[in-house]
C-alpha cells in the first residue's frame, strides 16, 4: 500500500492544518508555543529542540476536559489508538504508533509502571485527579528507556505544589450512581515543598455488553510528595503513589493495587557537571474471582544514574541503571525473578541554527541476553518559528514472564524467545508562534521477530515463537490555537500497519483518527466541546471480525461562582453511541461479544480552592 492515503485527502488535511499557522508567521516570528519537555531527551528542552514529535497536555488541559478515566486524555491523540474492554476502570491497551499494547513505556514522575506478567500498564487504574501534565513522545526511544519504548513513551507527571499554601476539595456525582470526592493540600516555603492529596470514586458502572448487567468500579487513590532544592543548585525529593480498589467485568472481579515510590537526589558537581541518582520501586498486584480465579502479583526495582555534562552550547548525559522485576501468583513460572543492567548514553551538539542528537544503550537482561539500540536525529530552525527533523532510531520489546516462564493447562511459555526489534524513521516540519502552533510527522517502524502464539491444531497446546513481522507507517498533524479566551487543539492521524507474514492489518488499530477540542472562556464562565472520531479496527489477527469505526461528542461547562468555588458539568457521548473497540468470549458458550463503551453520561461537580 502506499504511503499516502490519498493525495487529495492528505494535500486538503496539511492544509487546514497549515494555513493558520503560515498566515500568523507573515506577521508574527516570535516562536511561542513550544512547551518545555522532558521525556524526550534527558533533560529539559523546548518541543523543537527534543527533535521528536511530542504532545503535551497540561495542567489546565486537563482541568477543562473534566477527564472520567485517565485514558480519556490519551484517545486519539496524534498516533494513539486506545482499546478497552467498556468504561469505568476496565482492561485498557494504548497503542503508540502502531506498536503492541506492551510496546509504549508509561513512566510516573519517572518511575515505570507496568505488569511483567502480562506486559501492559495499569491505564485504567490511574486516576486523573492526581495529574499535573502529561507528555507523549512519539517514536523508538529503546536508547534512552530501554525495553518495550517500540511506540514511544508517555509519561504523566503528577500534581505539584505552587508558592505560598493552598488546599482543595472537590465533590461530584452522575451517572450510573457514580460519586467522586477529591481533597487535598500542598505549600511551598523558601526551598521546601511538600504535597498530600487523594481521590475516592465509587460507580455502579454499565454493562459491557448487549442485555448484560451492570459492572461498577471502585478506586481510592493518594499521593504524598516532599522536596527540597540545594543552594548550590540540585535538590532531594520522595514521591509515594497509590491507586486501589475494585473492578467489575464480565464472568468476575479483580481487587488491584497499583504503588510506585522513587527517591531522587540531584547534584551539581561543578559548573559543567550535574548529577542525578533515582531509586524506585513499583508494584502491580491483581487479585482475579469469579470463572478463572487467578493472582498475579508483579514487583519492579530500579536504580538509575544520569550524569549532565556541558561544554559550551554541547551537552552529553552518560548514565547507567539495574532493573529488577519479581513475579509471583497462582500460576506456576518456571522463573520468577530476572535482572537487567544497562548503560546509555546521549549527545546533543548545537551548530547554530543546527541541532545533531545522538544516543545509544547497552541493555543486558538474565533472561534473553543483550541488546543494542540507538538513534540520531538531525534538525535544523529556518527562523524562530520553524524548523525541520529527521531522525532514525532502533528499539526492542522484551518477552514477558508469560512468554517466557507461565505453565498453565494448554499453555507452555518458551524461553528460547528472541525481543521483538524495530527500526524506525521519521520525519517532521512544525512552526511554533505567539498563538498557534502545526506540526506533521511522517514515519515508518519495521518490526522483526514478533512473539505470535501458536497452537497444535490437534492437541491444542499453545506457546509463542518469534515467526513474524510487521510494517507501520502514518501520517500525523496536529494544531493548536490558544489566546486569553479560546483553546482550540485539532489532531488527524492516518497509519497503516501490515503483519508483512500474512498481509493483514495489525489486529485492534484504527487506521484514522480525528480529535478537535475547543473551549471558551466567558469572564467567570467556560464552555467546551470534544469531538472524536475512529475508523474501523479488526480484533483478530486473522482479519476476521470486524469492529465499524465511531465518533462522540462532549460538551462541558465550568463557572467560577464565588472567589476560591467553582462548579463544573459534562455530558459525555452527547449522541448515546454505544461503540465497541474489542470483542469478548462469553465463558459458558464462547461466543464473541462487543465490549461496549459506556452510552450518554453526565458528571456535575464542586470544588473549593484555597491559598495562603
Amino acid at each position: 500500500m502506499s504511503l499516502r492515503p490519498s493525495l487529495a485527502v492528505l494535500v486538503t488535511a496539511t492544509s487546514l492544518f497549515t494555513l493558520p499557522g503560515l498566515a500568523l508567521s507573515q506577521s508574527d516570528d516570535s516562536g511561542g508555543l513550544d512547551p518545555i519537555v522532558v521525556t524526550a531527551t534527558l533533560g529539559p528542552k523546548t518541543v523543537g529542540e527534543s527533535l521528536s514529535s511530542v504532545t503535551v497536555i497540561e495542567k489546565d488541559d486537563i482541568r477543562r476536559q473534566q477527564p472520567a478515566e485517565f485514558r480519556d486524555l490519551l484517545r486519539a491523540q496524534p498516533g494513539v489508538n486506545v482499546v478497552s474492554d467498556g468504561s469505568y476502570g476496565k482492561t485498557t491497551s494504548v497503542f503508540l504508533r502502531g506498536a503492541g499494547s506492551s510496546g509504549t513505556v508509561l513512566l510516573l514522575d519517572g518511575i515505570r509502571l507496568r505488569s511483567a506478567t502480562a506486559g501492559i500498564p495499569p491505564w485504567q487504574f490511574l486516576p486523573p485527579e492526581l495529574m499535573e501534565r502529561v507528555e507523549l513522545v512519539r517514536g523508538a526511544k529503546s536508547s534512552l528507556y530501554g525495553a518495550d519504548a517500540v511506540g514511544g513513551v508517555i509519561q504523566a507527571f503528577t500534581l505539584e505544589p505552587e508558592a505560598g499554601r493552598q488546599g482543595w476539595a472537590e465533590l461530584s456525582g452522575g451517572s450510573h450512581e457514580t460519586l467522586e470526592t477529591t481533597a487535598g493540600v500542598a505549600g511551598r516555603e523558601g526551598r521546601s515543598a511538600f504535597l498530600a492529596g487523594g481521590v475516592y470514586s465509587d460507580t455502579e458502572g454499565t454493562n459491557l455488553r448487549a442485555g448484560g448487567e451492570d459492572k461498577g468500579f471502585r478506586n481510592a487513590g493518594g499521593l504524598a510528595k516532599v522536596s527540597h532544592q540545594f543552594d548550590q543548585g540540585g535538590g532531594a525529593g520522595v514521591t509515594v503513589f497509590q491507586s486501589e480498589g475494585n473492578t467489575e467485568f464480565e464472568g468476575g472481579d479483580t481487587d488491584f493495587l497499583i504503588r510506585a515510590m522513587g527517591l531522587y537526589l540531584e547534584a551539581v558537581a561543578s559548573d559543567y557537571w550535574r548529577t542525578r541518582i533515582q531509586f524506585s520501586e513499583s508494584r502491580d498486584e491483581q487479585e482475579t474471582f469469579g470463572s478463572y480465579p487467578s493472582v498475579f502479583n508483579t514487583l519492579h526495582r530500579s536504580a538509575r544514574w544520569e550524569n549532565t555534562l556541558t561544554a559550551g552550547v554541547h551537552e552529553f548525559v552518560i548514565g547507567s541503571e539495574v532493573m529488577v522485576d519479581e513475579v509471583e501468583g497462582t500460576s506456576q513460572f518456571t522463573e520468577d525473578s530476572r535482572t537487567n543492567s544497562a548503560i546509555f548514553g546521549q549527545a546533543r551538539f548545537n551548530f547554530g541554527a543546527t541541532d545533531l542528537m545522538a544516543s545509544a544503550r547497552l541493555d543486558d537482561n538474565e533472561a534473553y541476553g543483550k541488546e543494542e539500540t540507538g538513534g540520531i536525529a538531525l534538525g535544523h530552525q529556518f527562523d524562530r518559528a520553524h524548523r525541520v527533523r529527521v531522525s532514525y532510531a532502533t528499539s526492542f520489546r522484551a518477552p514477558t514472564f508469560n512468554d517466557l516462564y507461565l505453565t498453565v493447562p494448554f499453555y507452555t511459555g518458551n524461553p528460547n524467545l528472541e525481543p521483538e526489534e524495530g527500526q524506525m524513521v521519521e520525519a517532521g516540519v512544525s512552526g511554533r508562534y505567539d498563538a498557534w502552533f502545526w506540526d506533521i510527522a511522517v514515519y515508518q517502524n519495521d518490526v522483526e521477530d514478533l512473539i505470535t502464539y501458536v497452537s497444535d491444531p490437534v492437541t491444542y497446546e499453545g506457546t509463542v515463537e518469534n515467526v513474524e513481522s510487521a510494517r507501520i507507517r502514518g501520517v500525523e498533524l496536529s494544531s493548536g490555537f490558544e489566546t486569553v479566551n479560546w483553546n482550540v487543539n485539532a489532531a488527524l492521524t492516518w497509519a497503516d500497519s501490515e503483519n508483512r507474514d500474512t498481509g493483514a492489518r495489525l489486529p485492534r488499530r484504527a487506521e484514522k483518527n480525528l480529535r478537535l477540542d475547543v473551549d471558551r472562556l466567558f469572564g467567570q464562565w467556560s464552555v467546551g466541546a470534544s469531538f472524536i472520531a475512529e475508523s474501523d479496527r479488526y480484533n483478530d489477527a486473522a482479519n476476521n471480525s470486524l469492529l465499524p469505526g465511531y465518533g462522540t461528542v462532549d460538551v462541558r461547562a465550568a463557572w467560577n461562582f464565588l472567589p476560591g468555588w467553582s462548579a463544573s458539568f459534562k455530558v459525555d457521548n452527547v449522541l448515546d453511541r454505544r461503540y465497541a473497540t474489542s470483542l469478548g468470549n462469553d465463558s459458558v458458550t464462547f461466543e464473541p461479544f462487543d465490549y461496549l463503551a459506556a452510552g450518554r453520561t453526565y458528571m456535575a461537580s464542586v470544588r473549593y480552592d484555597f491559598r495562603q
